[in-house]
């Protein structure tokens, strides 16, 4: 215990000490400083609602530009940025502010990879998109006063002009060979004719206004301002998405490449190869990855085979698969079934959190489902994080459509990495950081975000969990389908797979549904690299936890580790590295001293 409290003492104090303390005046201090304000204050203009997340009254009425014009004039910021950058002598700095480089340097070279990439030309997919986003924008917006609800009618009677904008930049990537695949851009049609109504009334963006918020308006008020939002909906929104349906149907869709890997667009090697490393902070290659996951999913497989055994199932690892995925008992008859179920497991997993973490976040948390709009496009479960200034909370989104495809044994594994111990502490506590720069709380690495949440799915067994051999298992499959994506995403992308080749190997390792091992299959064949975070970061992640405790031994206190893991917010793994070295340097200082 006592080698407990001299961690938990040293910690806290390293952990606080870059920010609390009254700034030393150096110049490249300041220089450094003056340019992430820069960069901030220039992203805030020109993205409205990522100010309208962080409380910034600026833009509210308009949402962002996305014209051709628009994104070579952020590229040349960017590059100016980089320039500014540059001219900072990094040896000058103390740690903390290398940090703030180091992330800066990264997130702007990665937007500008991308921008020559020409990945902007595939402003959407089968999963992602302004046409399936921003039926969230009254969620998001949380209007409170007539102000807000004004600012809301503005940026709905913006659609024409953003819609516009889009099918400008669809048809350039046409016509420069930048295209999603035809295979996965088969729903998208019917995503957007989703908002294609005939009343008003029945819109979306009229039913996610919170009555909450309308009650915070005078009667007087909403009498004036429901005709108008009626009004824009009617002759701004519906009439924008009939519009870019339509475009899709007879122009986009039957001009979308027929391959499905990243390597068949222009410079496709090289263009998979940033996009592995953006998404992993390494500098990796498919082939390294492709096979990690073979070997990770060699190692899960004895596992599996041990539960196997254990229930005493008569059969192969095939065979219980299938039994998984065909018997009717291991999935909810209702989606109130399966909604009090995800509730439960979280409210008990809550009163043990301090047992691993020695700090909490104060944003709550809420369990919603998945809009139906997006439910059959749209695998388990997802997360929206909180808004930074405390407006509104986080969200885990359940997908209660289908639910023969939702089975319960995942159900514990799942809540982890979606809500708390996973995204919602995560990125909540990372709203809540005081001291760092708003660029650092803004910019998430998928490596560690995705890592984390996938590492805890794990701090399950250390919470109580995972009592039932089946919810173990479960968890294995949860895992294997992370390490199948290291196999499957490089395998479409670097080595000519097929759909179907990916559909098999993930049937034959995960214990996933017919129509969620489909849906994730498209989601990597139109999103190159992204799902190769997962995996990577959760194991990066465990093995700096198996080194402190190595080299720590009875002083290793799992909450202060997890304090130093989370304590810099969302930062590339080998940022990470360095934290936890100079962690256990200091633990081990302190060890020695006493």
């Amino acid at each position: 215990m006592k080698y407990i409290l001299i961690v938990l003492t040293v910690f806290m104090g390293w952990a606080n000490h870059a920010r609390s303390e009254e700034p030393v005046s150096r110049p490249n201090d300041a220089k450094l400083h003056r340019l992430m304000d820069r960069v901030w204050q220039f992203e805030l203009d020109e993205y409205p609602l990522l100010a309208t997340d962080v409380g910034d009254p600026r833009g509210q009425d308009r949402l962002a530009g996305n014209s051709l014009a628009d994104f070579d004039r952020r590229d040349n910021a960017y590059a100016g940025f980089l320039k500014d950058l540059s001219s900072i002598d990094v040896n000058t700095l103390d740690e903390e502010d290398r940090v703030d480089v180091d992330l800066l340097r990264r997130k702007l070279e990665n937007e500008r990879r991308d921008y020559a990439f020409k990945l902007h030309l595939m402003p959407i997919n089968n999963r992602e998109g302004f046409h399936i986003g921003l039926p969230e924008l009254p969620r998001q917006m949380n209007p409170d006063s007539r102000q807000d609800f004004e600012n809301y009618i503005a940026r709905l009677n913006e659609f024409p002009r953003f819609v516009d904008e889009q099918i400008t930049l669809l048809r350039a990537g046409i016509d420069a060979g930048v295209t999603q695949p035809a295979v996965i851009m088969r729903d998208s049609v019917e995503q957007a004719r989703a908002h294609v109504v005939d009343d008003p009334e029945e819109s979306l963006f009229l039913t996610n206004l919170a009555d909450e918020s309308i009650a915070k308006l005078s009667e007087a008020d909403w009498t004036s301002l429901r005709p108008q939002i009626l009004d824009a909906i009617g002759n701004s929104v519906i009439p924008s998405y009939r519009k870019f349906a339509d475009f899709l149907e007879t122009t986009y869709v039957p001009a979308c490449r027929g391959s499905i890997a990243a390597r068949a667009l222009p410079d496709g090697q090289a263009l998979y190869q940033s996009q592995v490393n953006k998404f992993t902070t390494l500098d990796l290659s498919p082939d390294e990855l492709h096979q990690t996951g073979i070997q990770e999913n060699e190692r899960i497989r004895k596992q599996m085979l041990a539960i196997i055994a254990k229930v005493e199932f008569d059969g192969d690892l095939p065979a219980f698969l299938n039994h998984l995925r065909t018997d009717p008992k291991f999935y909810p008859k209702t989606k109130e079934e399966l909604l009090k179920e995800v509730a439960y497991i979280l409210k008990r997993a809550d009163g043990r959190l301090p047992n691993l973490f020695a700090t909490l976040p104060r944003t709550p948390y809420g369990i919603r489902e998945v809009p139906d709009y997006v439910a059959p496009q749209t695998t388990s479960a997802y997360y929206w994080p909180p808004a930074t200034d405390g407006t509104r909370g986080g969200f885990y989104y359940v997908n209660t459509y289908n639910l023969s495809a939702r089975p319960l044994y995942q159900l514990e594994a799942l809540s982890f990495h979606e809500a708390v111990p996973g995204h919602h502490l995560q990125l909540a506590l990372q709203a809540e950081l005081e001291g760092l720069h708003p660029i650092r709380k803004q910019t998430n690495f998928t490596a560690f975000i995705e890592g984390w949440a996938l590492y805890s799915e794990k701090l399950g067994t250390e919470l109580g969990f995972y009592k039932d051999p089946y919810q173990e298992f479960g968890r294995l499959s949860m895992e294997a389908w992370r390490a199948s994506r290291l196999v499957v995403d490089t395998g479409i992308h670097a080595k000519g797979w097929t759909r179907q080749q990916a559909i098999e190997y993930m049937k034959e390792h995960t214990a996933l549904s017919q129509h969620n091992v489909v849906a994730e299959v498209d989601r990597y064949i139109g999103w190159p690299g992204q799902a190769l975070g997962y995996k990577v970061g959760e194991l990066f992640i465990s093995q700096l936890r198996s080194r402190a405790e190595e080299q720590l031994g009875d002083a290793f206190d799992v909450r202060t580790f997890h304090d130093a893991v989370l304590s810099s917010g969302s930062v590339p793994l080998p940022i990470l590295e360095r934290k936890i070295e100079q962690f256990i340097r200091q633990a081990s200082s302190a060890v020695d001293g006493n």
